[in-house]
């Protein structure tokens, strides 16, 4: 049996700041930011601190922005690689990815 409690990790909205949240324990560990424009946000760039890498915390964030985007409505368009990439591999967010960017998303990955 493990001593090891399991991490909290949190995603929130800063809308003042244009950017989806990540926070492990309390702590930023990382941002994904993002521009809105009628009906849709533009999810820009993903960031996790290196302290976190390797630990799942992008993937928390990436799930937390797209369903916190699914909550309001608004499609994605995805031009961060890493929300792409993540989308190519969680088909299930495939349906918030609006029409001119889908194709991108559903293409296999060059990786």
């Amino acid at each position: 049996m493990s001593d090891e409690r399991p991490e909290d990790i949190r995603v929130t909205d800063q809308p003042d700041r244009s950017r989806f949240v990540v926070t492990v324990d309390g702590d930023t560990a990382g941002f994904a930011a993002y521009e809105r424009r009628s009906g849709r946000v533009i999810l820009t760039h993903t960031e996790v601190d290196s302290a976190y890498q390797g630990r799942g915390v992008a993937g928390r964030l990436a799930r937390g922005a797209l369903e916190a985007v699914r909550a309001t409505g608004d499609r994605v368009t995805p031009s961060c690689p890493y929300i792409a990439e993540y989308i190519r591999r969680h088909q299930q967010y495939l349906d918030l990815v609006d029409e001119a960017h889908r194709a991108e998303v559903t293409a296999p990955s060059a990786s």
